[in-house]
């Protein structure tokens, strides 16, 4: 009775097309039963297109007639199909409708072909998902730092719990190893105040494989597994790889693949109707060069003062290392951001000016006496040590402050400034992934600041970021633009006027001789190394700093309060030492 009545309501057309078209558009409507009203087997039919319909998650469909063929109570009618499937998937086809003549009706004659041509009566369709392998991020030399893989949320759910306080002080006693701030009070606290399970830490698998035991004892702990970017050495540049994760963990997935398979009655699959590969995208890279950051980060941990080292490619500014040992983590991203008094390091900037001013040249004869006066600012040599009348490029390499104080003070107000701006320094680089300030030179129209400037003691502060840039600039020719994320383009603020081959080539022999005859001579067996050390006088004591660069290779090294400049010499020969034999050669 009830079958007669849907017939009776349902509506007819003349001829198998128009008959066609109307189960089309019933079915595109998502109204199965009336679909099915046009066929000679209604049950059968509804439940097919039902079960098509949710198999494929199938968000809408365009159903259309194309043709119809004729030959007596028979017909063939062309159907075109595309339907529209999660997350933007368009699926089309063609196929084809057996109608007959019931009485002086057409019915479509019901079969699953109905719905695909190859989809047989046991069997039905079904979407499948299939995701793109996530990206990987390697370094310069070639190997993964973070790479797709697993992270365990550890969470905490105060209505879970009989005894809150209990639960507090055995988790801390699990998990603080990994995190010193998870205190029972900072823990219980948290937990109370939440609804719901709060979350208290995230471990990668082999830490979470220690503690499961532990954790799966404590009642109220809830813990679920999360897909994540891991990183695959946890003391390589933890902050900056850190940096970089948070940058690309949205750009990581690619676009999944697709296809509709055929499905038996039995579950199993038997075919596939339509497939679209996933489409992954490409590993990032980024410059970090393991060698040298692991090179770097040994050389920085023999310290017991605030130590830190970076290494720039010259030719290129892709930041090959940036290391900094546990003292100096205490205050940060320093190695990129600290600004510290440059010391004596300073007089390649100084000695730039002058060069480009016209003041002097390296063969230039110039006094080094044992202590100045300028102004009211008396400036003395390091235990007033004099040297009378000897070249620029001697006065350098020996690092007379007097020599380059009289420099300083016979420039104009803002001569440092924009030399500093040609060597990087004062320059603002929004490097995508890494947090940069290369430092300050402001104009000084006090000639007792300038004086002081000239010699890295005055206002002048700098980052060993700031400083490695300046080598790299004196070993290119020209003032590298720096990168951490390979294809992210760092925007440069302000960017100064090229830098003059005079003084590029000035610089290289003077850097040189502070090498074979002047301040750095410890580091003469480590290839042909340039460089100009420094001590920073400041309260408490003196940095001790070295720049320079061998080969491509431009590098800064600070020690905070490390007194002599021999100390930053050290770590850095340590540094060229560790290397693998590859990169000791000169161009390395």
């Amino acid at each position: 009775m009830l079958l007669g009545l849907v017939a009776a309501c349902t509506p007819r057309a003349a001829g198998p097309e128009p008959a066609a078209q109307l189960f089309l558009n019933a079915l595109a409507e998502q109204d199965f039963a009336r679909a099915a009203g046009y066929t000679d087997r209604p049950d059968d039919a509804e439940t097919s297109l039902v079960e098509v319909w949710n198999g494929l998650q199938a968000e809408s469909l365009t159903a259309t007639t194309a043709g119809v063929r004729i030959a007596g109570d028979s017909a063939v009618v062309d159907y075109s199909y595309e339907w529209h499937l999660p997350k933007d998937r368009v699926w089309d086809y063609t196929g084809q409708l057996q109608m007959g003549r019931s009485g002086e009706d057409w019915v479509v004659r019901w079969s699953k072909s109905a719905v695909h041509p190859q989809l047989g009566d046991r069997q039905t369709m079904f979407l499948r998902s299939d995701p793109a392998p996530r990206a990987r991020v390697n370094e310069h030399a070639g190997s993964d730092v973070l790479v797709p893989g697993v992270v365990y949320g550890i969470a905490f759910d105060a209505s879970l719990s009989p005894d809150i306080p209990a639960a507090a002080r055995s988790l801390s006693a699990t998990l603080s190893q990994f995190d010193r701030s998870l205190t029972a009070q900072s823990i219980a606290e948290s937990v109370t105040a939440a609804d719901g399970p709060r979350a208290v830490v995230r471990l990668r698998q082999d830490d979470y494989d220690l503690v499961a035991g532990a954790l799966s004892s404590i009642q109220g702990v809830v813990v679920t597994e999360q897909a994540d970017m891991v990183a695959t050495d946890r003391t390589f540049a933890p902050d900056l790889v850190g940096q970089v994760k948070k940058t690309v963990i949205d750009q990581v997935d690619g676009t999944a693949g697709w296809s509709v398979v055929l499905v038996n009655q039995y579950g199993v699959e038997t075919g596939v109707l339509t497939e679209t590969a996933p489409q992954p995208v490409p590993s990032f890279s980024i410059s970090l060069d393991r060698p040298i950051q692991v090179a770097a980060q040994a050389a920085v941990d023999g310290r017991t003062e605030q130590a830190m080292m970076v290494v720039i490619e010259a030719s290129t500014g892709a930041v090959l290392a940036v290391a900094q040992n546990e003292a100096a983590d205490k205050d940060g991203p320093v190695a990129l951001m600290g600004q510290y008094p440059p010391g004596s390091t300073f007089k390649i900037i100084t000695s730039g000016a002058a060069i480009a001013n016209g003041i002097a040249t390296p063969e230039t004869m110039v006094p080094c006496p044992g202590r100045i006066t300028i102004g009211e600012r008396s400036v003395p040599n390091y235990n007033e040590f004099a040297l009378g009348t000897v070249s620029m490029a001697t006065a350098f390499a020996r690092s007379c402050n007097t020599t380059f104080a009289k420099f300083a003070s016979e420039m104009e107000s803002d001569a440092l400034t924009v030399a500093a701006a040609q060597f990087g320094i004062g320059v603002g680089h929004d490097v995508v992934g890494m947090p940069t300030d290369s430092g300050s030179v402001p104009p000084a129209e006090d000639l007792v600041e300038r004086t002081e400037d000239g010699f890295g003691q005055g206002k002048v502060v700098v980052s060993p970021f700031g400083m490695a840039l300046a080598a790299a600039t004196v070993s290119s020719g020209h003032t590298p633009i720096p990168y951490l994320i390979q294809g992210r383009e760092t925007v440069v603020e302000d960017e100064a006027p090229p830098i003059s081959a005079e003084v590029v080539d000035g610089l290289r022999g003077m850097m040189r001789l502070v090498i074979t005859s002047g301040t750095a001579d410890r580091i003469r067996d480590q290839g042909d190394v340039y460089g100009k050390t420094g001590e920073a006088e400041v309260e408490g004591g003196s940095h001790s700093w070295f720049v320079g660069y061998r080969g491509d290779l431009a590098f800064a090294t600070l020690v905070v309060r490390g007194g002599s400049s021999d100390n930053a010499v050290g770590v850095t020969r340590d540094m060229f030492a560790a290397l693998p034999p590859e990169y000791r050669s000169d161009g390395a």
